[in-house]
C-alpha cells in the first residue's frame, strides 16, 4: 500500500515538473531574447504578462527595441500598462525611437496619451521630421479651385499648396488637417479681394502667400504652416459686368412693375369717372322726371295757361329746328 502512495506522488510530481518545464520551455526564447539583448525581463514577468492578459511577444520585442535605441527611461511596466489601456504599443514605441534619432522632444506619457486619443502618432512624427504638402482646396472634396473676385470685378480662381510638419504639442486637441486648409482659403479669398485689380494679383501672386502666411493661421492647430504656395491662377469670369447685367434687369422689372402700378391706377380713375358720370346722369333723369309733375301742379294750382304750355312747345320746337340747321351746316 504505501509502495502505491509513492507511485501516485511520483505521477503528480512529475506532471507538474513536466508542466513547468514545458511554461519554461514556451517563453524561454522570449527569456533569451531579453536577456541577451541586455532588456531585463526576468522569466517569471514574462509569465506573469499571460495572467496579466498581456501579450508577451508584443512588451518583449518593443522592450529590446527601446534598449537598442538607448532608451532606458522607459520600463516594461509602462509598456504593459499602455497595453492594457488599448494602445497601440508597436506604434508608440516605434514613434518614440524616431523622435529620439530626429532630436525631437517627445515624452512617453504624451506620445501614449496621443496614441490613446486616436491620432497616428508614428505618423505625426514622421511629419515632424518630412513636412507633408496638402493641396487647398483639396480636390477629393470636389472643388479644384478657390474662387474670389478682386476689386475690379474679375474673377480668379487660385490653387495653393500649403507645407506643413507636425507639432506634437499641440497634437492633442490641436484643430486638423481641414481646418488648415479652410484657413488658408479664407486667407485667399480675402487677400484678393482686397486687390484694386486682378492684374496686380496676376504679376505678382506671392503677395498673396505672404499676406496669407502672416496671418498665423496654425493658431490651434496640430501643425505648423511652414510655407504657403500658389500653385496656379487662372482668369474666371466678369462677375463686376453681370452683378450690373443683373441690377439692370432687376431696375428694368421694378419700372415694368411702377408704370403697370400706374396704369393700374389710370383705368381705375376713369372707371371711376364713368360711374361719376353715370350718377350724375341719373340725378339728370330724375329731376327731368319732376317737370312734367311741376307743370301738373302749376296747371292745378292756376300759376300757368294753356297758353303759357304752348308758347313753351313753340319755343322748344323752334330750338330743335335751330339745333338741326346747325348741324346740317356742320356736316357740309
Amino acid at each position: 500500500m504505501p509502495n502505491a502512495v509513492y507511485i501516485v506522488i511520483g505521477i503528480v510530481a512529475l506532471i507538474v515538473v513536466l508542466g513547468v518545464l514545458a511554461v519554461l520551455l514556451t517563453y524561454f526564447n522570449l527569456w533569451i531574447q531579453a536577456y541577451l539583448s541586455k532588456a531585463k525581463v526576468s522569466i517569471f514577468s514574462i509569465i506573469g504578462m499571460r495572467f496579466r492578459k498581456v501579450n508577451p511577444q508584443v512588451i518583449v520585442i518593443n522592450k529590446i527595441k527601446l534598449v537598442k535605441a538607448g532608451i532606458d527611461s522607459i520600463k516594461t511596466d509602462d509598456l504593459e500598462g499602455h497595453y492594457l489601456a488599448g494602445g497601440n504599443v508597436t506604434n508608440v514605441v516605434s514613434a518614440v525611437i524616431a523622435a529620439w534619432h530626429a532630436n525631437i522632444e517627445l515624452d512617453w506619457g504624451v506620445a501614449r496619451a496621443i496614441d490613446l486619443a486616436g491620432r497616428d502618432i508614428l505618423d505625426a512624427v514622421n511629419t515632424s521630421v518630412n513636412p507633408k504638402v496638402i493641396d487647398c482646396p483639396n480636390p477629393s472634396l470636389g472643388r479644384p479651385t478657390i474662387d474670389a473676385v478682386a476689386k475690379d470685378g474679375i474673377q480668379l480662381k487660385a490653387r495653393a499648396r500649403v507645407t506643413v510638419r507636425t507639432n506634437l504639442a499641440r497634437l492633442v486637441g490641436g484643430a486638423t488637417e481641414e481646418t488648415v486648409v479652410a484657413r488658408v482659403g479664407e486667407g485667399i479669398v480675402s487677400s484678393i479681394g482686397s486687390a484694386e485689380s486682378h492684374a496686380r494679383v496676376l504679376e505678382n501672386p506671392d503677395a498673396i502667400s505672404k499676406a496669407v502666411i502672416g496671418r498665423g493661421l496654425d493658431a490651434g492647430t496640430a501643425y505648423e504652416i511652414l510655407s504657403i504656395d500658389i500653385a496656379d491662377v487662372d482668369v474666371g469670369d466678369n462677375i463686376g459686368a453681370k452683378l450690373q447685367e443683373d441690377q439692370a434687369q432687376a431696375d428694368t422689372k421694378v419700372a415694368q412693375a411702377m408704370a403697370e402700378k400706374r396704369r393700374a391706377m389710370a383705368v381705375a380713375q376713369e372707371q371711376e369717372f364713368r360711374a361719376e358720370e353715370q350718377k350724375n346722369r341719373a340725378l339728370v333723369v330724375l329731376a327731368e322726371a319732376e317737370v312734367p309733375k311741376a307743370m301738373a301742379d302749376a296747371f292745378r294750382s292756376g300759376n300757368m295757361g294753356v297758353m303759357d304750355f304752348y308758347r313753351m312747345k313753340n319755343i322748344n320746337a323752334d330750338t330743335s329746328m335751330r339745333d338741326s340747321i346747325a348741324d346740317d351746316s356742320k356736316n357740309k
